[in-house]
């Protein structure tokens, strides 16, 4: 069962938004897309906030993503988040696997 985490970072004077271009920048997102069972890892800037970087992190379950968090690039990821003063709201999903129901397909455009 996959699990995918939106974290929605903010900060002030366009901070969130370099946090997240240091975080390429510097090979960190390179490194957690090459981790096993990491399914997703992508930055998005909300059109009307211009203060906070959306983070998708979608992982092949809890046992991938224990292991990330284990590893030392949290505490990387965690002084990024220091030197820039980002403050964050979490929200946590996990997939039923059943896929998309049909009486949702008449509504996706492909």
């Amino acid at each position: 069962m996959a699990i995918t985490v939106h974290i929605f970072y903010t900060g002030k004077n366009g901070s969130a938004r370099r946090f997240a271009e240091e975080m390429v920048s510097s090979g960190t997102v390179a490194r957690i897309r090459a981790e096993a069972g990491n399914l997703r890892y992508e930055y998005f800037f909300p059109m009307d906030d211009p203060e906070t970087v959306l983070l998708i992190d979608s992982w092949a379950g809890q046992e991938a993503l224990d292991v990330h968090h284990a590893s030392p690039m949290m505490g990387q990821i965690a002084a990024l988040r220091d030197k820039y003063d980002l403050h964050m709201k979490v929200e946590r999903y996990r997939s039923d696997d059943v896929g998309l129901p049909a009486r949702d397909a008449g509504f996706i455009r492909q």
